[in-house]
Formats: C-alpha cells, sequence, structure tokens
C-alpha cells in the first residue's frame, strides 16, 4: 500500500459520560450519607422525647399539694434518680445527700445554695414560694443531669 493512496483522518476524542446518572459507587457514597444523617437525626430526637419525659415526670411530681409535700417529692424524684449512679446514693442522708447532689465537679447548689431546702423543706410548715421556685430550678437540673447519667 502506498502512502499517497492512505487516507488519514483526524483521531476523535469520544465523548465524556454524563454525569447522570450516577456510576454505582456514588449511589453507595449517597446512600450511605443518608444512612447516617437519618440515624444522628433519629438519635436526637429520642434523646429530646426522652428528656422531655423526665421533665413531664420531675414536674407532675413537683407540683402537687402543699410546698412541704412539693419538696418531699423533688428530693424523691432525686433519690431515685441518684440510684442510676450509684445503688447506695439513696440512703445517704444530710450533708453527705448534699454534697453528692453537688457532683464532683465542684458545684455548690445544693450544699451552700438553694438546694439545701431538700434537708428539711419537707417537714416545715411554711416554705417561702421565692425559695420554693429557685430549690426547684436546681433540683430539675440535677435531677435531669442524674438520669442521663452524670455525676
Amino acid at each position: 500500500m502506498a502512502l499517497a493512496t492512505l487516507v488519514l483522518r483526524d483521531v476523535h476524542v469520544p465523548a465524556s459520560p454524563p454525569w447522570w446518572p450516577l456510576a454505582p459507587g456514588w449511589w453507595l457514597v449517597v446512600a450511605a450519607v443518608l444512612l447516617v444523617v437519618v440515624g444522628v437525626v433519629a438519635w436526637r430526637v429520642h434523646r429530646h422525647r426522652r428528656r422531655q419525659t423526665w421533665l413531664r415526670w420531675f414536674d407532675v411530681a413537683s407540683e402537687a399539694g402543699t410546698p412541704a409535700d412539693r419538696v418531699a417529692s423533688m428530693s424523691e424524684r432525686l433519690r431515685r434518680a441518684a440510684r442510676r449512679l450509684d445503688p447506695a446514693a439513696d440512703r445517704l442522708e444530710g450533708e453527705a445527700w448534699l454534697a453528692f447532689l453537688d457532683g464532683r465537679r465542684g458545684g455548690h447548689a445544693f450544699s451552700q445554695g438553694p438546694g439545701r431546702l431538700l434537708l428539711d423543706g419537707g417537714y416545715r410548715r411554711d416554705v417561702a414560694p421565692a425559695d420554693l421556685a429557685s430549690a426547684t430550678a436546681v433540683a430539675r437540673a440535677r435531677f435531669l443531669e442524674l438520669m442521663a447519667g452524670t455525676r
């Protein structure tokens, strides 16, 4: 064959593949990302609902009766929640109980703050509404921490 008779044409590059539809590997990546996102959202919703259930449980118990009854029921709920961390915590009394409620983080909301009402508030004839409100706020926050397992 002679070079003069040979028909030569330019090299044509094939068209690049389209981005859609995705390759099977990308579908697996998308599915994995969606699965992780759905899992995280479900976990957060579960945590939020569990926390709301705990709050309702605490609030229902601490809103019934006289102020002394409210203090006694707050103390009871805290003792029940404390058993999640330490099975012997519900048998603590006095300053040891308040020190346990303060936790290991060095807080003093119970031993030196409004939480001291838990020591004798259940036995008082009358409890000041302001003292009850501040003790309830402190006890409610600590109740959530104890139920969540936080020392």
